[in-house]
């Protein structure tokens, strides 16, 4: 289908992204559709997937039985994001807070304004004493295996934001819905300071434009690395 050029177009590289259409795709080709790579990215993601949840399966029970021990509630928490093609699903964790009814009479954090202004804190009093250690490590984010496995998701990819946050992208931000979100991606392993995820969108769009199994595996590595160093989210 041929478009328009418009001044108003937003140009990324070689995409390019019509105001007020989100992410259409003009030059990328099919490598992120009905190519060789998302194919065998899709066979990586099942079988490691499954794998890991395999071998990980005393650790996983464990974890679950230590929240339940440590603090009332479900094992799991749940969330709406929104993942590729826009489409919003729900996005599993290790529950890290104290259960929702008494959230509910928890006042926000010192200091808190707005979700996309603020990283989470360490010292956010809803969080539990195994809260704080699943976020440290990032082994809150392991049921996320489920999502791959269910095809929400794959191991590599842009980690998926909240509606009301993707509410306010700008038409060229959407180019991060062009394939699978990932329980680990390019902004994690190449944060700039304290700059969050929605203000380093850009480091999205260079892995949509530059995704390949080589890159994914360099990925995977560095966030391997990250872990075993300690250098986890709070």
């Amino acid at each position: 289908m041929a478009l328009v050029t418009d001044p108003r177009d937003t140009y990324i590289g070689s995409l390019r992204f019509v105001e007020g259409d989100p992410a259409i795709l003009l030059s990328l080709g099919d490598r992120l559709t009905g190519s060789f790579y998302p194919r065998v990215k899709r066979a990586v993601d099942l079988t490691f997937g499954c794998m890991l949840m395999i071998v990980l399966a005393p650790l996983l029970a464990l974890l679950a039985l230590a929240i339940v021990v440590d603090s009332p509630g479900p094992v799991l928490f749940r969330q709406a994001r929104i993942g590729k093609d826009g489409r919003t699903f729900e996005m599993l964790k290790f529950r890290t807070m104290r259960a929702e009814r008494r959230l509910h009479n928890v006042g926000p954090p010192p200091g808190h304004v707005d979700r996309r202004l603020r990283h989470k804190s360490a010292r956010d009093p809803r969080v539990t004493r195994v809260g704080r250690l699943l976020r440290r490590t990032c082994l809150d984010e392991l049921p996320q295996l489920l999502n791959v496995l269910h095809g929400e998701m794959s191991l590599v990819g842009p980690r998926p934001e909240l509606p009301s946050i993707v509410a306010a992208y700008q038409p060229w931000q959407h180019a991060r819905h062009l394939v699978l979100p990932g329980i680990t991606g390019w902004w994690q392993v190449n944060r700039m300071g304290d700059r969050l995820m929605h203000e380093a969108t850009e480091l999205d769009i260079y892995y949509v434009h530059n995704c390949s199994l080589l890159l994914d595996l360099s990925i995977l590595a560095r966030t391997f690395g990250a872990i075993v160093a300690g250098s986890g989210a709070y």
